[in-house]
């Protein structure tokens, strides 16, 4: 039995209808990739400073983000750089000199280390956050900063924990 004109275009019409739609997967990769590269750069925004549950940081209303720095954390009892204990709080005290002597050879191995592994042309820029707790003695935090700046390490921050509200 033959079809009628109209009968067949009914049947290609319906045929086009049926056929499944190719997906363009150009645009979808530009996106993904576009989302990942967003994601790299943005996930190094998170605390650069090391997490320690032995000292309680002053609070400020300071807004500045810590950089990633050489990082000094004092606590009650122990003076420790980059993860590695330098000397006791009460030795730091004890001691009659301006500085910290194994605090500064420390700071200086570590400049030395920084520089060789650092290309050429980059500066030194002396840079040294100091994470200490708020009961410590003024007189202690004096000599680590003493003794930094004799480490050429000049541009020195304290951290702090960022005060919610805004009124002093």
């Amino acid at each position: 039995m033959k079809m009628s004109k109209r009968a067949q275009r009914m049947e290609n019409h319906y045929k086009r209808s049926k056929r499944a739609i190719p997906l363009n997967l150009v645009s979808l990769m530009d996106i993904f990739t576009i989302l990942v590269f967003f994601l790299l750069v943005n996930s190094s925004t998170g605390e650069v400073l090391p997490s320690t549950k032995s000292i309680k940081l002053p609070e400020s209303i300071a807004e500045q983000k810590p950089k990633e720095t050489i990082s000094i954390v004092v606590n009650a009892t122990d003076i420790v750089i980059q993860g590695h204990k330098v000397m006791d709080v009460q030795m730091a005290l004890a001691d009659t000199t301006s500085t910290i002597e194994p605090l500064r050879k420390e700071l200086e191995l570590l400049t030395g280390a920084r520089l060789r592994g650092a290309p050429a042309d980059a500066p030194f820029n002396g840079e040294v956050t100091i994470m200490a707790d708020q009961e410590i003695s003024y007189r202690l935090l004096k000599k680590i900063m003493l003794t930094c700046t004799k480490a050429n390490y000049g541009n020195i921050s304290l951290a702090v924990m960022q005060r919610l509200d805004k009124k002093g």
